[in-house]
């Protein structure tokens, strides 16, 4: 599910096998690093514009690996959008005591561990834009009070079988997916969490997806 982006290709010589051919997303890859490269400084704007003319043209995977050697390893998201390496934590803590509410929504890279040690504060982890970059996420809960929230998207399991729940609620709404659909990221909630509220459920209707939905008769008859 993540991998480092530099494809490494060899250049053939008589009796060796064909190049491997680089794709579309191949390009795409490496156009991201390169850019990425170039906010931080590593890659002059010149260097930047050669590299990406290059890039684009690229036959060959071994073409692509050539112009990313010399920089720092990017890994890529479940949707195969280069993110810094750097920007990737191991476990990043969140601590909280009778405060405002702690939300993480939009794009934010998620961590390979998350802790939470919060006291009548409500937590919402949105999953819906958030940049996965593995295939497991532990959230080690340590929580007192208000409420929980996992929002998730197709693709996203979440198992309550590790968290332990004293005087509190759990509501667990899926996603309703295809059967087929593959699971991007496994979501492990262990710990304790007293009081309150433990929801994880899918993202609300917009009113208009909500119409949509109901049936024939009622949409003719509003």
């Amino acid at each position: 599910m993540s991998g480092e982006i530099s494809p490494t290709g060899k250049q053939s010589g008589p009796g060796s096998p064909p190049e491997l051919r680089a794709s579309h997303a191949d390009r795409d890859r490496v156009v991201d690093v390169l850019r990425i490269a170039a906010g931080d400084g590593l890659l002059t704007a010149e260097e930047l514009d050669e590299r990406l003319e290059t890039a684009l043209s690229a036959r060959t995977l071994s073409e692509l690996a050539v112009l990313t050697t010399d920089l720092p390893a990017v890994s890529t998201a479940a949707d195969g959008t280069a993110v810094e390496a750097s920007a990737v934590k191991d476990v990043v803590r969140i601590e909280q005591v009778f405060s405002g509410a702690v939300e993480r929504t939009g794009r934010w890279v998620l961590p390979r561990r998350l802790e939470l040690a919060v006291t009548w504060c409500d937590v919402t982890l949105d999953l819906t834009e958030a940049v996965i970059t593995q295939d497991t996420l532990r959230i080690d809960v340590a929580m007192s009070g208000k409420s929980l929230t996992l929002i998730t998207r197709p693709g996203v399991e979440v198992d309550v079988d590790g968290l332990t729940l004293v005087h509190c609620k759990l509501r667990h709404r899926r996603t309703r997916t295809p059967s087929d659909t593959p699971t991007t990221l496994r979501v492990e909630l262990v710990g304790h969490k007293a009081h309150g509220n433990v929801v994880v459920r899918p993202p609300r209707r917009t009113f208009g997806q909500w119409l949509l939905r109901r049936p024939a008769s009622l949409s003719a008859g509003a």
